[in-house]
């Protein structure tokens, strides 16, 4: 009886360690430690470390990692511990080894010194103890004991993580952090098992730049290249590829890929629309005819059977049906008797093969595009088989499961990208995929009940570190990762690369330019993408932009020589490319307004492209030729500038620029901020946009010359106004930023003009300003500003909460700010009633509303409806009024994989926009309620049309809030 009273405390406490590696514990040292205390066990103490045992029966791959682990002590401590195979331990040791596979770990359990209880016959689990006594001859032992192969390797490398080799020492240069001595703290480590079976990577896309790195380092895609992925994905707990698949074959290329694979215990399968471990590369050299199942059964079954008696019997997971040639719809319509017979068949191969029952090996069925429709119009696939959903290629999920669904003994997988080829524009080049939204989508996933496979196209894999580590940190453990601790993750994230020093900064550059890149991806930008009238927006995404590069800068001036190689490739060259990208079609769109408006500036905007085309390539060239020696030459080869419709240029172009021939002599011109027009002389239209004591605005008013001849000007103006840099020579243009001195009017509005004058001309700019009574004025929420008023979600007045849901703020999601959604998500659809969930705005307005009403606009992420149904729904009211339901999805016809219209302009913009109209409550302060009905929904932003509102891409900043 009492040994079973210790064995549930061990098992309690295997519990409550099994959080290792994700979240806050990224960074953590859970049981390692580099100081000397009396209890702990010495990987190295004194310059000497200890010899490490491992039996001779163990699984090959095994050993293989125990060598890399060998060397991973060495490169921390400079020390090699001495590593024997076969032989007997003496001393104090450390012991590896896995649970039915090593002799040494067996007898360790039979004799009862390693009680194994909660680790036997467990997927991918580890146990890390400190016995003492263990073995005669040794008299203290460190063993690390997995349940199966992977639960050894991960033990093993676990260790070397939390002593400072990171999992991107090769892939990204990051330094080995450097001790003298190492130890693991006395007591019994559990690691757990991973809540996600199969987490994996799909190499993809992988030209111009991993292919042709892989063939000038390796020759191709051997098992020579395939080591370094293999140990990237074991380094972050993960057991799953799909490997490159453009040209490449994995198994025919270079037969010791997969038997590498099996050693290393990476569950090996193919593509979403490769069939039975075949690559699809295989199908032309292999003489293959027409690739159609209906004219061509006997040469495609005899192709794919080949494909299952190659493969043996390697850990594998087989991908059944098909699609059309080159990765496209099979046919037109959906014939679900056919791929009905096709998937019997390919079974049917896979028993006779095998000489076991189908539901022996496990398979898996993509319902990638048009092939989720043979799944929605009912076409079925045995128990056993497990259904891989998959996102709209953008990093939205596109269908999961109903949470009430009966369970599949295949269960549910999720193919997620954060690399995509196709429409409405590939992006591929560098990293787009904010962690917020990431996290937000896959734990959705993950509360529905898809945990069987999840595999995520990673591209080149190069410019996707953090994101890779985020999908498979997260995919072992979804609990770990609160909201609350997204940030916190890239912080830790930043720390296991780089000195603690300045994990906190790099966090927030990694966080913000991954956020700046998915608000519109680089593929997709040009000279239209943000406003250059409105609310100064183009001119303050490149500000952003170029202070995160500054910041950038400043690191990789001060940050330790042998780490600079590494913040270059995560963090430098992304942010200052990105940033020099967002400049270039900003000069761009100068270029070509100026050359509208005959501004003499016009050229030097031309030549301002061109500076900045030409520092793409020598960044990029930079990257190749420097950066660690050059040795990721080709990885960032992927064209980025010149599309012109989905698919990728032949080599960026630069965007088409204007010159003008420039007269000697020219006019004076104003430009009003905000407004598309120019004035060279009095029109009483000449009028500065609206300023009140409450938002205490400042509006910019520019002077510009059409010729070279610089022109001598004066600016007078009432002494109520302050006007900055005023000069008296214009040469080619100034800005001129007008604010009010309120201290100097009466309450109520007062007119002013601003005069100017040069070149025999005298332009006159009318000037309004409101002060008001604040003792009177009743001020409550968000204020009104110039006939709008903008709101960031997450800034709700307050909220109300029934029915068991929740709401939750998720920082750094969207375009914005962030966004609000509901929980639980995965509860069903809720039946409107004005006690549902629901949050309130309150707002002001300082200007009546004609007809008193007012126009909504909702910005919401670009959410699917992954209930698959009529359109996921929220109700929304202001005052008193009955509340509207509003369907998220309505006028969506049209597929995703048909690039539909609304499909193509909400993952563009990343966000869906929805418009209602309301009648207002006869008072000043007015409040919007947004009411839960369907869970999954993320509000992004409110704007409120009090006939003011400007078309912008991200909409007018948030206005000042009064409480």
């Amino acid at each position: 009886m009492i040994r079973f009273i210790v064995l549930e405390l061990i098992v309690l406490f295997s519990i409550i360690s099994c959080k290792n590696g994700t979240g806050k514990e990224l960074s953590e040292n859970k049981f390692v430690s580099f100081s000397v205390n009396e209890n702990n066990f010495p990987i190295v103490k004194s310059q000497k470390g200890t010899p490490i045992y491992i039996d001779d029966k163990d699984y090959s791959g095994v050993i293989k990692v125990a060598e890399l682990f060998q060397k991973d002590i060495e490169k921390v401590t400079g020390v090699t511990s001495p590593l024997h195979i076969g032989k007997n331990p003496q001393g104090t040791v450390i012991i590896i080894g896995t649970i039915g596979k090593s002799q040494l770990i067996d007898g360790l359990i039979k004799s009862g010194k390693l009680i194994v209880d909660d680790v036997k016959g467990k997927w991918d689990n580890s146990l890390i103890e400190v016995v003492e006594n263990p073995l005669p001859n040794v008299d203290r032992a460190l063993v690390i004991a997995g349940s199966d192969k992977r639960g050894t390797i991960y033990g093993m490398f676990d260790i070397s993580r939390k002593m400072g080799v990171s999992p991107w020492y090769f892939w990204a240069d990051v330094p080995v952090k450097k001790h003298s001595e190492v130890f693991i703290k006395a007591g019994r480590y559990n690691l757990g098992e991973p809540k996600v079976k199969y987490r994996g990577i799909f190499l993809n896309d992988e030209e111009p730049a991993l292919g042709r790195w892989a063939v000038e380092n390796y020759g191709g895609f051997n098992h020579q290249m395939y080591e370094h992925v293999f140990e990237l994905i074991l380094r972050l707990k993960g057991n799953f590829l799909w490997p490159a698949m453009w040209w490449a074959s994995f198994n025919s290329d270079d037969p010791l890929n997969a038997q590498l694979a099996d050693e290393f215990g990476i569950v090996m399968s193919t593509s979403h629309h490769e069939p039975l471990m075949r690559a699809h590369a295989e199908w032309k050299p292999y003489g293959g005819k027409a690739w159609n199942y209906k004219s061509n059964k006997s040469q495609l079954d005899a192709f794919w059977k080949e494909g299952i008696e190659r493969m043996g019997n390697k850990e594998s997971v087989v991908t059944l049906a098909m699609r059309g040639d080159g990765d496209e719809a099979m046919e037109e319509g959906t014939n679900i008797e056919l791929l009905e017979d096709i998937v019997a068949n390919q079974r049917k191969i896979i028993e006779e093969v095998t000489q076991k029952p189908a539901n022996e090996t496990p398979q898996v069925w993509a319902l990638y595009k048009e092939v989720q429709e043979y799944y929605d119009k009912g076409m079925k696939v045995p128990d056993d088989v497990t259904l891989l959903f998959c996102d709209d290629n953008w990093g939205n999920v596109r269908v999961l499961p109903e949470p009430e669904a009966a369970e599949r003994s295949g269960g549910y997988g999720m193919y997620y990208h954060f690399d995509y080829v196709g429409g409405p524009r590939n992006y591929k080049w560098l990293n787009t995929n904010s962690l917020p939204r990431v996290w937000e989508q896959l734990r959705l996933t993950y509360e529905h009940g898809v945990d069987r496979i999840w595999i995520v196209n990673v591209g080149d894999l190069k410019p996707m570190e953090l994101p890779i580590s985020f999908f498979f940190d997260y995919a072992w453990n979804p609990e770990s990762v609160t909201v609350n601790e997204l940030s916190e993750y890239t912080t830790n994230w930043a720390s296991e690369q780089f000195s603690g020093k300045y994990a906190k900064e790099i966090a927030e550059l990694l966080d913000l330019y991954t956020k700046y890149n998915r608000r519109r991806t680089p593929e997709l930008l040009d000279n239209h993408t943000y406003s250059l009238i409105h609310y100064r927006e183009f001119e303050k995404v490149v500000e952003d932009y170029n202070r995160l590069a500054q910041r950038a800068k400043s690191l990789y001036d001060i940050i330790d020589e042998d780490q600079k190689d590494a913040f270059y490739q995560l963090v430098y060259f992304p942010v200052t490319i990105c940033a020099n990208l967002n400049e270039m079609y900003l000069y761009v769109a100068k270029n070509k307004q100026y050359a509208k408006e005959n501004r003499a500036a016009t050229n030097l905007m031309a030549d301002k492209v061109v500076e900045l085309f030409k520092r793409d390539s020598l960044l990029t060239l930079e990257f190749h030729t420097e950066l660690a020696d050059g040795k990721w030459n080709h990885m960032m080869a992927q064209q980025h500038i010149g599309y012109t419709y989905w698919n990728h240029p032949d080599s960026n172009t630069m965007p088409q620029v204007t010159y003008l021939k420039v007269p000697e002599v020219g006019q004076l011109c104003i430009k009003i901020e905000g407004k598309d027009k120019i004035w060279t002389e009095h029109d009483s239209t000449a009028n500065l946009s609206n300023f009140d004591n409450i938002n205490q605005q400042k509006f910019y008013f520019e002077l510009f010359n059409t010729g070279k001849r610089a022109i001598d000007y004066k600016v007078e103006a009432p002494e109520w106004l302050k006007i900055s840099g005023i000069g008296n020579n214009l040469k080619e243009e100034d800005r001129h930023f007008v604010s009010v001195n309120w201290d100097q009017l009466p309450v109520g509005n007062s007119a002013g003009t601003i005069s100017v004058s040069g070149n025999g001309q005298v332009i006159e700019l009318g000037v309004i300003a409101d002060k008001i009574d604040l003792n009177k004025k009743k001020l409550q929420g968000f204020i009104e500003n110039n006939g709008v008023v903008s709101i960031e979600a997450a800034d709700f007045n307050s909220s109300s909460t029934s029915q068991g849901f929740a709401w939750e703020v998720i920082n750094g999601l969207g375009n914005t700010k962030g966004g609000v959604t509901s929980l639980p998500v995965n509860k069903g659809y809720q039946e409107f009633s004005k006690d549902n969930s629901h949050l309130e705005y309150t707002f002001t307005l300082l200007n009546k509303p004609k007809n008193d009403s007012i126009t909504l606009f909702m910005c919401l992420a670009p959410t699917q409806d992954f209930k698959n149904k009529d359109g996921l729904k929220y109700a929304v009211s202001v005052d008193d009024e009955e509340p509207q339901i509003i369907n998220l999805h309505e006028g969506c016809t049209g597929k995703d994989w048909n690039y539909a219209e609304w499909w193509c302009t909400a993952v563009s913009d990343n966000k869906l926009v929805r418009k209602s109209k309301h009648k207002l409550n006869n008072t000043e302060t007015h409040t919007v309620k947004y009411w839960l009905i369907d869970p999954g929904i993320v509000l992004q932003k409110l704007m409120i049309d009090n006939g003011g509102l400007k078309p912008s891409y991200l909409g007018p900043p948030e206005c000042k809030m009064y409480n």
